[in-house]
């Protein structure tokens, strides 16, 4: 990731700590805050190569140099990572102590230290508070990091003395654009972003070949639905029952059939840019001309109400019959 990147999806986030690094003001530390998948621990890696790199450009890092190269890998002496340890559920008194007596050295290679904790809310309030300590009054050119999902969790006293920066959802067409942009699949990639906005399990769905399966599944059935002359409920039994096996799997089958009916929704209202199946516009187009605005809103209540049947734990199979029942009644009246 570099600083234009970090923009793109973080704009203040970014536009704080780059103008902090170019003024010489960096705060000593931070809380970076907000749901996972938005790019926290990148942000953090970015400011350190930023900040150790041998060859920077216009302020950004090179990322090719011995020191960006061992900042990604984790083995730069003056950046130091605190995380869970192997099947711990905190982070330990003693992982901080560690931590507070690395720092009471010099930097090894330069007059500057960074250490950067993950999941800093599981830290225990005895930690905390040897942290607390180190924070109120911190070595000359030590900075801190603590990144974070669930800022409540910490101490008011932690929060207080950080400054913190809010990362933001990503947007599904920044996902999108990213997975494209790291080589996979264009129609996977929509897919994938639009059922999570978390980028590395979005990676994940588009390397899931079930994910691939389960889109096919999908769309032969609302080509069943509106055009074919083969009905819609036998695939449920030869192909759906064996495909969409388990509560979460039928959930996101069910989500992606939502995706169908809110694109149809999409292109009566003018927004074909937040289409998921793109490369389906010929025939969401064809089925808008079918299916009216309000009956493509009434598609999607179905969708949602099969959804709540299923939260309520009702058999897979069933919450599929009676939504297509329901949905073919809809598309013929």
């Amino acid at each position: 990731m570099n600083w234009q990147t970090l923009s793109e999806h973080q704009k203040k986030a970014a536009r704080v700590l780059r103008h902090a690094v170019r003024r010489g003001e960096l705060a000593h530390a931070y809380l970076l805050e907000g749901p996972k998948g938005t790019g926290k621990r990148q942000a953090a890696m970015l400011l350190a190569q930023t900040l150790f790199c041998e060859k920077p450009r216009d302020g950004e890092p090179c990322l090719d140099c011995r020191n960006c190269r061992r900042v990604a890998s984790g083995n730069h002496p003056d950046v130091i990572w605190v995380r869970l340890e192997e099947n711990a559920a905190t982070i330990k008194k003693d992982q901080i102590a560690r931590l507070i007596k690395e720092f009471a050295y010099r930097g090894v290679e330069s007059a500057q230290k960074m250490f950067i904790i993950e999941d800093a809310e599981k830290m225990t309030v005895q930690a905390e508070n040897s942290l607390l300590k180190f924070i109120e009054e911190p070595y000359p050119g030590t900075h801190a990091l603590l990144i974070t999902e669930h800022m409540h969790q910490l101490l008011d006293t932690i929060i207080s003395r950080c400054q913190v920066l809010t990362f933001v959802p990503l947007s599904v067409e920044a996902v999108a654009r990213r997975l494209i942009e790291d080589n996979q699949p264009p129609h996977l990639a929509r897919i994938a972003a639009a059922l999570t906005q978390d980028y590395e399990e979005a990676v994940a769905l588009c390397r899931d070949e079930w994910i691939a399966d389960a889109r096919a599944l999908v769309l032969q059935l609302v080509q069943r639905l509106h055009k074919s002359s083969e009905p819609a409920l036998p695939l449920l039994y030869e192909k759906f029952s064996l495909n969409f096996d388990n509560q979460q799997r039928t959930a996101v089958g069910l989500d992606m059939l939502l995706f169908w009916y809110r694109d149809i929704l999409s292109l009566h209202v003018g927004r074909p840019k937040a289409v998921v199946y793109s490369d389906q516009l010929d025939t969401l187009k064809d089925q808008a001309l079918r299916l009216s605005e309000s009956r493509s809103v009434q598609a999607m209540s179905l969708v949602l109400d099969a959804r709540k049947r299923l939260d309520a734990h009702v058999n897979g199979l069933s919450v599929w019959e009676q939504l297509v029942i329901r949905l073919g009644g809809l598309i013929t009246a």
